[in-house]
């Protein structure tokens, strides 16, 4: 068996019945999201990976590309990428597969985009573009590992908690993942 560090954790599932009615808020000059037609294993790596250091984000990180690569290229679960400047600051990705309803499955900014007010705006972004399929409703989960403000941000957007469950991962060592003392088991 492999070495891994257990992490102990609460998860929050949230959900949204009905599209926000008020309008998002406008991105800075020079700021855009692009759908992603077919990225590549790397480039999904390299966003999952930057987004997800600090917070524990591992599940990914253990998928065969084989897997990832069938995923990627799944039409129900769509990539989208937040550029400033032509360069990535972070992203998004929506799941279908549980039609009728759309999951948030992953939704980050680069570590340098945090703290200059994007986190807001982009998920309101990401939760128009998933309100755009005409879904039942959107779901989204975040956990104690996660930042901070993930879960006010999510309920300031439009998200209601319906449950929070404790969970302890085993996260493969190998990874070289910062663990927080506060999350170890």
């Amino acid at each position: 068996m492999e070495p891994v560090d257990r992490v102990a954790v609460t998860v929050t599932f949230l959900r949204m019945d009905a599209p926000p009615t008020v309008r998002a808020p406008g991105f800075p000059p020079g700021a855009s999201i692009v759908q992603l037609a077919s990225p590549t294993v790397a480039f999904y790596r390299f966003l999952y990976d930057t987004v997800g250091a600090d917070y524990i984000w591992w599940l990914r990180r253990t998928m065969p590309d084989a897997e990832l690569a069938a995923l990627l290229r799944d039409p129900r679960v769509s990539i989208h990428v937040l550029m400033i400047g032509g360069e990535p600051a972070g992203f998004f990705e929506l799941d279908a597969r549980p039609s009728p309803d759309v999951n948030l499955s992953y939704f980050g900014l680069m570590p340098h985009v945090i703290g200059t007010s994007l986190g807001f705006p982009f998920l309101r972004r990401a939760v128009d573009e998933a309100w755009a399929r005409h879904p039942r409703s959107m779901t989204v989960n975040t956990c104690t590992a996660d930042h901070p403000r993930a879960l006010p941000t999510y309920i300031r957007a439009g998200f209601h908690p319906m449950r929070a469950v404790k969970e302890v991962w085993n996260v493969p060592t190998r990874l070289g993942l910062k663990i927080p003392d506060a999350l170890r088991v």
